[in-house]
């Protein structure tokens, strides 16, 4: 069957990442921002950058704002959570792949995954994203899996190809 299959790009996994950036992130970062009555980051500091570098000055980005590490890992957390509940809910696709027509599958069954493989896939997006080399494998990999797909044992493909 693996023949047949159709494995997901890089392109259109980062366009799906993008989506979930703005579709699942975003609202729960603005959430939590919230929650912590504004303690999660110093926003005006942010503002303050912004305008620093819009006016051309060099030193914009020399102060940043200072950071909670209690409500990071809470986003975080919220973030992971949430992911999983989706794939989960919507048989592999968070909002951002279910809009592009992708999915994450098994590897070798291209069975819907299981809560291992969902956490052990996320958890991968950490060494991924740390080397990003994780995610640039998909560009040259016939099977297209990242880096985080290989230590799940898990692939992404087109909806229509999935079991």
């Amino acid at each position: 069957m693996s023949n047949e299959v159709r494995y997901a790009g890089f392109w259109i996994r980062f366009i799906a990442s993008f989506l979930d950036t703005l579709f699942l992130a975003l609202p729960l970062g603005i959430l939590i921002y919230f929650i912590s009555g504004g303690q999660w980051f110093d926003f005006a500091q942010y503002q303050q950058n912004i305008q620093m570098a819009i006016s051309g000055n060099p030193h914009a980005l020399d102060n940043q704002p200072h950071t909670s590490f209690k409500w990071e890992l809470v986003f975080e957390f919220s973030v992971l959570i949430a992911t999983i509940l989706f794939w989960d809910n919507w048989r592999g696709a968070t909002p951002g792949k279910k809009f592009v027509h992708i999915k994450i599958v098994d590897a070798k069954t291209f069975e819907d995954i299981t809560n291992k493989q969902a956490i052990t896939r996320s958890l991968g997006y950490i060494l991924s994203m740390f080397f990003f080399l994780g995610f640039l494998m998909v560009a040259f990999r016939k099977d297209k899996r990242a880096l985080h797909d290989l230590l799940a044992g898990t692939a992404v493909v087109y909806e229509d190809e999935a079991l």
